[in-house]
């Protein structure tokens, strides 16, 4: 079935004569307005426009499509106004786009008080950053930085990648072994643990094992779970290690239930930003959640 949202497109495109100005026009990106484009004339079979230069020139068919559409889809704007002013008061709704843990470490709690509709959505950073240029996220937390000159990141934060571990792991143990600065008796003693991973992301792993120790940890964790937040939560149980962002588990290494067992032989460290349109019609409530995270993140 044909998604309206092409056919809005195409409209805009026919109107404003480029590919720039429908972007606009729609408050997407250029790159989203040509998917839509391109997905239209697949589903139809046959090419809308000719591309002169800059300007987009309908073709023969495109004329025929904008003439059959145009009225009717003016006709749906128009209802979906006036739905929206009776019905729901002009609530918006906004899409973010996050990991898992961020979202249950940091919004969750604030979801039920705010004043606009949310979707939140998880997934692979590079994935988030596509749709966010795209037009279907609004704004997106994220410790990488995309290339599209439509999107503008804002760092607010960092997080550092740390070992962690039960509370009942010999630490004294490990800070002998460490005295010794032997790299292949350090990783030797850590290896004999038990590790906590997770069924998704082992990023922070691999990063933190190739900066301490040359190359990729050579082992897979002894037990695999949902998520970080699961990591955090067995490892209250006393035992186990796990390389986690230190953001996560602060107030459980203050209070004893887990420890800090190393920070590496340098630091390894994650810009954390803000990923958002440069135009957009949810500035206002864009700006309430950037300013929940740098309460939550203590900035």
């Amino acid at each position: 079935m044909v998604n309206l949202e092409w056919y809005r497109t195409f409209k805009a495109i026919y109107k404003t004569g480029t590919l720039t100005g429908a972007a606009d026009a729609l408050f997407i990106s250029q790159p989203g307005v040509s998917l839509h484009l391109s997905s239209l004339e697949a589903y139809v079979g046959y090419k809308l426009f000719d591309r002169t230069g800059r300007k987009m020139i309908p073709t023969e068919r495109g004329k025929v499509l904008f003439n059959a559409v145009a009225e009717p889809l003016t006709k749906l704007e128009d209802v979906e106004k006036n739905f929206q002013k009776s019905t729901e008061k002009l609530t918006p709704t906004i899409s973010v786009g996050m990991c898992f843990e961020t979202f249950q470490t940091t919004l969750e709690q604030y979801v039920s008080s705010l004043p606009f509709n949310l979707i939140i959505s998880f997934g692979e950073y590079p994935e988030m950053l596509d749709q966010l240029d795209k037009g279907i996220l609004d704004l997106i937390i994220t410790p990488k930085k995309g290339s599209s000159p439509n999107i503008e990141h804002e760092a607010f934060s960092s997080e550092q990648i740390i070992l962690v571990g039960g509370k009942d792991v010999d630490t004294a143990a490990f800070n002998r072994v460490l005295k010794t600065k032997d790299a292949e008796q350090i990783e030797e003693w850590l290896k004999n643990e038990k590790w906590y991973g997770t069924t998704g992301d082992m990023e922070h792993l691999f990063q933190f094992w190739t900066l301490n120790f040359g190359h990729k940890p050579n082992f897979r964790p002894n037990y695999i779970v949902p998520n970080l937040n699961s990591i955090i939560r067995c490892l209250k149980g006393g035992a186990g290690l796990a390389v986690v962002p230190d953001f996560l588990c602060k107030n459980e290494i203050e209070s004893g239930e887990i420890k800090l067992i190393w920070e590496g032989k340098k630091k390894l460290e994650n810009t954390l930003y803000f990923g958002c349109r440069k135009k957009t019609n949810y500035q206002t409530e864009i700006d309430h959640i950037k300013d929940l995270f740098r309460k939550m993140m203590g900035k």
